[in-house]
Formats: C-alpha cells, structure tokens, sequence
C-alpha cells in the first residue's frame, strides 16, 4: 500500500473553545478567574498540546506530505485507502476518529503524558516517526476493533467506537419497543447505551458503577462484578428503566454475539435520535415509525501499535 498523504486529525483545547465562546483570550481569562476558575492550568494545556502538534508536524514533513483535520470535520470526511491516519489528542479522539476512519490504519499519539491515560494512545511525540515509517512498510503491528452498528429500514447507518446511544434527545423519557430473539418490551427509559468492548470501560461503566454503588449505599451487598466483553461482542443496558402498565422492566441488559441482533421500534412522535461516540451533531432520528437494528458491525477500526 502508497499512502498518498497523512491525515493528523485534531481537536479545539479548552482554551480555543473558550476563546470562541467569549471572543479574546483577555475575556475568557477574566471570566474564569472571576469565577475562581485557574486559567493558567488551561494555558498550560493549550501550549504543551500546540507544542507536541507542532513537533508532530515538523518530523512528518520530512517524510511524507499531511494535512490537518479539525475533529468537527469527521462526519463530512471523506477517507480514501491512501490515506494514513494520525490522531493527537486524547483517547475520545480516536473513538471519534475510527467509525469513520474505514480501514485506514490509525496511529495515536498521546501529545501530553502528565495529563492523559493514554489507554488507545501508543505512540508519543518522540517515537512515532518509527510507526509511520513501519506503516509505510507495510510491516506494522495492527489491532483489529470491532464496531457496534444502527441500521434504519431506509438503509441509514451509524457506526460506534465506544457505544450507541438510542433515546430522546432531551431529558423526557424514551419510549420504544425491544426486541431481542423471541423476548419483546414496551420500554419507557433515559434511553439505551449499546457498547462494544472498547467501550465497556467509558460511559456504559457509569451505569456499572450505579449497579454495583447503589444497593452498597443501602447496605444491601450484590456482588455484582461489571460482565467482561468479548472482541466480537455488544452489551447493552437501559438506562432508568421505568415499570407501568404499559411498559416492562425485564430486558433491561444483554449481550449480542456476532450474529445476534436488537430490533428497537421508536414510539416517539419526535426527539428520538440515536448517535455514537458522544457526538451528538451526527445522529440518525428515531422517530415513530422508525425501526432501527443494532448488531455488530462488518467493519473495524484498525489502531496501529507498537
């Protein structure tokens, strides 16, 4: 494989956004110290990200041509086989990244090490040069991710790093039918998150921790420990489920083999959404009359280590 050029896809830090909320750095900075906020923690972070960015982009001009891609651009992108992708920012970004990345390989720096876990982020401003060279190479050591996917009846599609999120878009309630084989529900919820195994440890954990803190709190012991997922699986949960006459509280977690689906029914007249990865911008309505099916998806996401 010729790669073409690099993609080193960014993100805006704190600082930027401030700045475009409040249109100087002079009046981002006095409402933050006003409101007892440390500015120049968020300076701070700003220059040792711009600093590795910069760094990043000298050593790749000696060898191989790039452009930089603003992470809001993602959803529009459109990714060629000659392209080689290259994140610098922290582990989100690669969730962003990868459901539209196709099979292009995607190489993750971790642009400040004092600040970020760095789980998806192997490589650092001082080596990476060495995967870029492996990648053009084509000799280079590859983890294959596996994908969660919603497929609309109209043949619409959404790809998920990390998770889907089925629900409204406010904070009413959601309102579909479930169904998962031969069991089938009326659910009235805070809505549906359906992880892949990447995910288990981001926003489906919050739910986990519910599980497991709640009855703790009450004195009552559960022993529950948080279920471990398979490369090839999903897992969802239903989040505030709610018990009426009219809707059930019984498939309110699961998990989805490789063949296995959910059907999910919107039984919103308005507000239903499903989006991934927390970007909220990029999202498929699921409205009444919506039928929506979440499996795991063909493609996956193809993180260069070391």
């Amino acid at each position: 494989m010729s790669y073409e050029y690099a993609l080193i896809v960014k993100s805006k830090t704190r600082l930027e956004q401030l700045i475009e909320r409040f249109n100087t750095k002079a009046q981002a900075q006095f409402y933050l110290e006003r409101n007892g906020g440390d500015f120049a923690e968020y300076e701070k972070e700003h220059l040792n990200f711009h600093h590795a960015l910069t760094e990043v982009q000298r050593q790749l001009a000696g060898v191989l041509k790039y452009k930089l891609l603003d992470r809001s651009f993602l959803p529009g992108y459109l990714f060629a086989k000659q392209h080689l992708i290259i994140t610098v920012g922290q582990d989100g970004l690669v969730a962003n990244t990868a459901k539209y990345a196709g099979s292009c390989p995607i190489l993750a720096i971790n642009p400040d090490e004092d600040r970020y876990d760095g789980v998806l982020l192997p490589y650092t401003v001082n080596n990476f040069l060495n995967g870029v060279r492996r990648i053009q190479r084509n000799d280079f050591p590859v983890e294959e991710v596996s994908l969660a996917e919603a497929r609309l009846q109209d043949g619409q599609r959404l790809l998920a790093f990390n998770e889907l999120f089925i629900g409204a878009a406010s904070h009413v309630s959601a309102r579909y039918e479930i169904v998962m084989g031969q069991e089938q529900e009326i659910h009235s919820s805070s809505g549906l998150l359906v992880s892949t195994r990447a995910g288990s440890t981001a926003w489906l954990s919050s739910v986990f921790n519910m599980v497991q803190r709640v009855p703790a709190i009450f004195g009552v012991p559960t022993g529950f420990e948080p279920p471990k997922v398979a490369s090839n699986e999903l897992i969802f949960a239903v989040r505030e489920p709610f018990a009426s006459k009219q809707t059930q509280i019984n498939m309110v977690a699961g998990k989805l083999g490789e063949q296995q689906h959910l059907r999910l029914s919107s039984l919103m007249p308005s507000q239903g959404v499903i989006f991934s990865d927390g970007i909220e911008q990029d999202f498929l309505q699921f409205n009444s009359g919506a039928v929506a099916t979440i499996g795991v998806a063909a493609e996956k996401a193809m993180l260069v280590q070391q």
